[in-house]
């Protein structure tokens, strides 16, 4: 006897939805895999602030507050795991290490110390490596996301509690904007 329609068409919908979840899974596996690179930089980056505020630190008596900030940035960002709140914090924190090093430039001697340009040129290879490491993680949330959205994957999205990944994306519409820089004539 042979094999019925029905049979047929149940082992297609079968196969389909393996597929389907086997594909869901691999894309949340990449998501998880971009992420854990992003974190990797961001534990580098974590681990060179405090030599690099130790350095400065003799220099740069007036800037306390700026060096207080930059430790309790680092030290929530080490604390948080979610995507969102991290990405925030994150970017705060790029943004107190690029007040920084601008604020170091009017220290002629701190610019001069050889341990300081060591620290300087590291943290700026790390952000590199952040930002290519969040493309990266972007894209696999992207892919991941339109899966889970996209009919008919999003019915087996639903079925096995697949969610969208979010973003590590910058919020603040000040970071999006080109810089301002200003030329001051030398006499």
């Amino acid at each position: 006897m042979g094999i019925s329609v029905v049979t047929v068409f149940f082992l297609i919908v079968l196969f389909a939805t393996t597929l389907t979840y086997n594909r869901l899974v691999t894309l949340r596996n990449m998501v998880w895999e971009g992420w854990s690179g992003i974190d990797v930089q961001l534990m580098r980056r974590s681990s060179l602030i405090p030599n690099l505020v130790e350095t400065v630190k003799g220099y740069m008596v007036h800037e306390r507050n700026l060096l207080a900030e930059i430790a309790d940035l680092r030290s929530r960002s080490l604390r948080t795991e979610k995507v969102g709140e991290k990405g925030a914090i994150e970017i705060a924190l790029s943004r107190s290490l690029g007040n920084l090093l601008a604020i170091a430039e009017g220290y002629p001697d701190l610019k001069a110390s050889r341990n300081f340009l060591e620290l300087q040129r590291e943290l700026s290879g790390i952000e590199d490596q952040i930002q290519m490491a969040r493309r990266y993680y972007n894209g696999t949330v992207r892919n991941f996301n339109i899966a889970v959205e996209s009919f008919p994957s999003n019915l087996i999205a639903k079925l096995f509690s697949f969610v969208q990944a979010e973003f590590f994306a910058i919020d603040d519409n000040n970071d999006r904007q080109a810089p301002q820089i200003r030329m001051e004539s030398q006499k």
